[in-house]
């Protein structure tokens, strides 16, 4: 297995109310040059959007979540895909009733309060996506 050594710096902040989560944390990323680093973030949201992969038909199904939810936990990384920062997050959302729901975060999430943080990465080794054949994800390349 190949690895990189890499040196931290950390970012911390807010998603302003109404802004789209996954978004929002692109934009920072790419407003701050990041093209490395680790996500975390807890808050709530008015709505969700979640998906899961399915791994014979190597396609993501969608879940919508039309009610306000809890950030229970978010994490995910950063690295670059089609040459920008790519933000990779899986959610735990919780509901009124304390159910729980998970899967990769998608675009169509408006926050209602988030606090983040970025931990960014600095490497000798780009970390980019690309089309991994085995799976049908885009992957980091040259790492395995």
């Amino acid at each position: 297995m190949k690895a990189a050594a890499a040196s931290t710096g950390r970012i911390m902040g807010r998603v302003p109310q109404g802004e789209d989560l996954l978004g929002y944390l692109n934009q920072v990323c790419l407003d701050e040059g990041i093209s490395a680093g680790q996500v975390s973030a807890i808050g709530a949201v008015a709505k969700a959007r979640i998906a899961f992969y399915d791994q014979a038909k190597q396609e993501y199904g969608f879940m919508d979540l039309d009610e306000p939810m809890e950030i229970v936990a978010l994490m995910g990384n950063v690295s670059l895909k089609d040459g920008k920062p790519f933000v990779h997050a899986h959610v735990v959302l919780g509901g009124h009733d304390g159910k729980l729901l998970g899967g990769h975060l998608s675009e169509g999430a408006p926050v209602f309060a988030c606090e983040f943080i970025i931990t960014k990465f600095s490497s000798d080794q780009e970390f980019v996506r690309g089309l991994d054949q085995g799976t049908g994800l885009p992957l980091w390349q040259g790492l395995s």
